[in-house]
């Protein structure tokens, strides 16, 4: 049995996004991102699934593990995160005054939060939101969580869709210690890299003019400051197409040029609902 590694505790929003790519993996919990690649570094048959993005609050912060582990980027996968109010069994909205969970869940029900006028507390997970709240057995208390937390920690929905957006989606990368790539055909392909620059002055822009000559679309290119360092940055870029194709190719040879590292982090088939 094929076994995926999450950050956080059952209930979680990777623990949904696991049971939604395979559902017949054994699905264990990590306390730390670190604790998840280092599992799938050590073993091959394993994989780990990441949060990489929300739509709405930006990046989960978890770019430095990508470039020091390298591992292999399997799929994405777009998760519609909901939020709910979670509580003891029988609670009423108007008797909860703390509620808790993890930052940006809290953030991206500020509006919830403010109308009820409830003290946010910051906690390292939802669904370890969820568990505190089911082992205080304190009224007062509510976790905002997955309707899946609710379930794992025999809580009740108090009220659902709390979030201030419809439509929030959080990214999700699969990714494991073996190289694995689709081959080329008609489907939509996402090509994931890292790179840094030689320095020298205009680096970045001499390097993606291969790119724009080749008509390549580039979907995603973010800097980052290496570890302890505030002058030499990698860069996490993905690209509409395929690695085999030959305009990819060419682009990347062209940025190649101008690196002094690069590394393909995964070819894989585009999530649909990049197409809505």
């Amino acid at each position: 049995m094929n076994k995926i590694y999450f950050q956080g505790t059952y209930g979680a929003y990777s623990h949904l996004a696991a049971l939604s790519i395979e559902p017949d993996a054994e699905i264990i919990p990590c306390k730390t991102f670190d604790e998840c690649f280092i599992k799938a570094t050590k073993d091959s048959h394993s994989k780990i699934i990441i949060p990489e993005s929300n739509r709405i609050t930006g990046n989960i912060g978890i770019e430095y593990l990508i470039f020091k582990y390298r591992l292999n980027i399997y799929s994405e996968y777009f998760q519609k995160i909901e939020h709910n109010l979670l509580g003891l069994k029988g609670v009423k909205i108007s008797e909860i005054k703390n509620v808790y969970s993890h930052g940006q869940a809290l953030s991206q029900c500020s509006k919830f939060i403010k109308f009820h006028n409830l003290i946010e507390h910051v906690r390292a997970d939802t669904a370890g939101s969820a568990e505190m709240v089911s082992i205080s057995k304190d009224r007062t208390k509510a976790a905002i969580a997955s309707s899946l937390s609710a379930k794992t920690y025999n809580l009740e929905v108090i009220k659902k869709n709390i979030e201030n957006e419809n439509g929030n989606l959080t990214r999700f990368l699969l990714m494991g210690k073996d190289i694995s790539q689709p081959e080329y055909g008609k489907k939509k392909y996402i090509t994931s890299f890292l790179f840094k620059l030689k320095s020298k002055p205009a680096a970045l822009y001499q390097s993606l003019g291969g790119f724009a000559i080749n008509g390549v679309n580039l979907t995603k290119l973010q800097s980052y400051p290496e570890k302890n360092s505030f002058d030499s940055f990698f860069f996490l870029c993905d690209l509409d197409g395929h690695i085999e194709d030959t305009k990819v190719q060419k682009s990347l040879e062209e940025l190649g040029l101008h690196c002094q590292d690069f590394h393909v982090l995964g070819v894989f088939e585009a999530d649909k609902i990049r197409e809505k």
